[in-house]
């Protein structure tokens, strides 16, 4: 069946919406790297420079130059909005004025250091939540962050660095940004520019390269950094694709779907999806879908379903349960949102009479898929080399991929 060429009218509707609320809010631009010292705050002034030329109206809110000559020498010229100062156990601290900021309402204001803990006192407690505010007021602002700062990476973090960071901001703050600029800087650079006091003064930079900029360390991080603008890439992409209708695949990157069932042969698909995606290094999705007849299903089937599911997620899939009426029609729409480039399937070991008539779950996905690659998966518990759809010859450039993940 051809697919509907036109858009979902209410995914469209909501779309306006979201469109119209964007148009009142100002627009965030983070400008992300791994660690400090790669230039995020140096290209941030040198962008806003550049709006300025242009006749846009901005100030500087918060910009700490941590004594960089050439990061403050791009300072110059520009408003710099009065800080506000704070008393705390007997000292005078000095803190983003959002106050200030918001009577002055720049078209476009820079606000240093996303992460930031506020000083006690403060209207917010982090700086993210002042941005916040920044934006619902209509107000463009420019910010910078470290990828270590983000919460759902604290833990990886940690573990890569052996260091806890204790300022992070929910990853949505990232999410929802209108555009991120990722300032990379290979760890050989990074290193050199801390044995040249560009980053910190000597007597840090030498503790620094003991610690927390170890060259292991900067290499993981800098990948963090690589892996979430990538990811964001990809979100806009299938954004876009849903938004003008676009159901045939874009195979940017290898995305591979599993789709498991009830039956003991599951398990051999899910592992046989996990080679698969350790080879092309792809992200891989197991999916099951929930037909009417699942509510059939005895104790022990709904029990391997289960555990089925858990071996995938302990492998490092993402796992998905889906409704519908059909198991290949849930699968296809799946695979076409999430632009899934191959989908990976069990072959039943004994073909019924049904089949015959009207063919297996693995017959429907191979007739649907279109330019979506279908690698069916022996049900034979004896047979080592399973069986691949005949289709899959037209990409013969994969086939020494298939072979090396035992898929072929």
């Amino acid at each position: 069946m051809a697919q509907n060429s036109r858009p979902d009218p209410d995914a469209l509707l909501d779309r306006v919406k979201e469109e119209e609320v964007r148009a009142r809010r100002g627009r965030l631009k983070v400008f992300l790297g791994a660690v400090a010292g790669v230039g995020k705050t140096y290209a941030m002034l040198q962008a806003a420079r550049e709006r300025k030329s242009e006749g846009v109206d901005m100030a500087v809110g918060w910009v700490d130059t941590h004594g960089r000559a050439e990061t403050e020498a791009l300072l110059s010229g520009l408003e710099v909005l009065p800080r506000r100062p704070i008393e705390y156990r007997g000292q005078t601290l000095r803190e983003f004025d959002l106050d200030v900021a918001l009577k002055r309402r720049p078209t476009l204001i820079l606000v240093d250091e996303l992460a930031h803990t506020n000083a006690p006192g403060s209207r917010h407690a982090k700086r993210w939540q002042d941005v916040a505010e920044l934006l619902d007021a209509g107000i463009h602002v420019y910010t910078t962050v470290n990828i270590q700062h983000l919460e759902s990476l604290n833990d990886v973090v940690a573990q890569i660095t052996g260091i806890v960071v204790r300022e992070t901001l929910p990853d949505s703050v990232l999410e929802q940004a209108d555009e991120v600029e990722l300032i990379d800087l290979p760890p050989e650079d990074l290193i050199q520019r801390l044995k040249e006091g560009k980053v910190y003064v000597p007597e840090q930079a030498a503790e620094a390269t003991r610690s927390f900029f170890r060259k292991g360390n900067l290499i993981a991080l800098r990948e963090l950094a690589l892996r979430r603008t990538a990811d964001r890439v990809d979100v806009q992409m299938r954004d876009y694709m849903r938004d003008h209708a676009i159901h045939k695949t874009w195979p940017v990157t290898e995305r591979i779907i599993a789709c498991v069932g009830a039956g003991p042969h599951s398990v051999r698909v899910v592992r046989a999806a996990k080679r698969f995606a350790d080879t092309l290094r792809a992200e891989w999705i197991v999916a099951y879908v929930e037909t009417p007849a699942h509510a059939r299903l005895g104790d022990t089937d709904r029990a391997r379903v289960a555990e089925t599911l858990r071996l995938a997620e302990q492998l490092g899939a993402e796992t998905v349960v889906l409704t519908g009426h059909g198991v290949s029609e849930e699968i296809l729409a799946h695979a076409r949102r999430r632009n899934v480039s191959k989908i990976v399937v069990g072959k039943p070991a004994h073909r019924r009479w049904r089949h015959l008539l009207v063919g297996t779950i693995a017959d429907e996905l191979i007739s649907g898929a279109g330019e979506t690659d279908v690698y069916v998966i022996s049900g034979e518990e004896s047979a080592n080399v399973p069986y691949v759809a005949p289709r899959l010859r037209r990409g013969v450039a994969w086939l020494p991929y298939a072979r090396a993940a035992g898929i072929v």
